[in-house]
């Protein structure tokens, strides 16, 4: 039975003809995304090997044209979790967030937590509940992450609420 499997990457647009992809890797070390063991889709039923070439290309085996490498634009690549090292203290690795149980600090059950976004600024929780939460992955927000105990303590901050612009006066018509 195989392990969870992490997302490492992700096949580009074609560059050129001769079957060269752009491939962005999601790993500490760019350069190391292929040194984690067999690439693989999702459910780890295909193998891609690629060999990186630099300034972000690959060229993937079996891929000897434009169109074989556009049919793989937007593969997405991952690895078994255990071929990774183990985060360093206080480093997560984001995939095994999900599935953990989420409350406050007074104990009071918030969710669980089904997946974690990324969205440039940083990364959020995407907490399950009686309502849906996003909550942002920072020390403020979640003091205490507990994996053996599969759970994490967050503080929610406060709803923002944007309440509906007044007309200007340049959108207003004179009657």
């Amino acid at each position: 039975m195989a392990g969870k499997r992490i997302l490492v990457g992700e096949i580009g647009r074609p560059h050129g003809v001769r079957g060269l992809v752009k491939l962005r890797s999601f790993t500490a070390d760019p350069d190391a995304i292929a040194d984690y063991g067999p690439l693989t889709d999702e459910a780890g039923t295909r193998q891609y090997r690629v060999v990186l070439l630099g300034d972000g290309l690959a060229r993937v085996d079996g891929v000897t044209d434009r169109d074989g490498a556009a049919k793989l634009t937007g593969t997405r690549l991952y690895v078994e979790r255990a071929a990774l090292p183990p985060p360093e203290p206080e480093e997560y690795y984001l995939a095994d967030l999900v599935g953990l149980a989420v409350e406050t600090p007074e104990g009071q059950p918030l969710g669980t937590v089904r997946a974690v976004e990324e969205h440039g600024a940083g990364s959020f929780l995407v907490v399950q509940g009686r309502k849906e939460l996003l909550l942002p992955f920072t020390r403020a927000v979640v003091p205490v992450v507990d994996l053996v105990l599969g759970k994490l303590t967050a503080i929610p901050p406060d709803e923002v609420v944007v309440p509906p612009s007044a007309p200007s006066a340049q959108g207003e018509a004179a009657e």
